[in-house]
């Protein structure tokens, strides 16, 4: 998980009112952290507003989550993952470069 990371293009312009993702600053440095684990007192949460056309790169460790749409406008991101490592126990990447 490590040598992972995360491209999420915006196709829809995203805020704390449809679902902007909310992350926890720094949390990736800490390794594989169960939220329930998490003490929200001494973490800070940020949203994630990004315009349609935005770019955001990320480690998929970073604790995230996605609030509720709260009006009628989209949120839609292609989300696409890249490592330099293969997968272990035989398993492939469905794509590789």
């Amino acid at each position: 998980m490590e040598n992972i990371f995360t491209v999420r293009i915006h196709l829809d312009d995203t805020d704390e009112h449809n679902g902007a993702l909310k992350v926890i600053v720094g949390s990736h440095r800490k390794g594989i952290v169960r939220p329930e684990e998490v003490d929200r007192s001494a973490e800070r949460e940020v949203v994630c507003r990004v315009k349609r056309g935005g770019v955001m790169i990320m480690k998929p460790l970073l604790l995230h989550a996605s609030g509720r749409t709260v009006d009628a406008r989209n949120r839609r991101v292609i989300h696409i993952e890249f490592s330099n490592r293969g997968l272990p126990g035989g398993m492939e990447w469905a794509e590789k470069g």
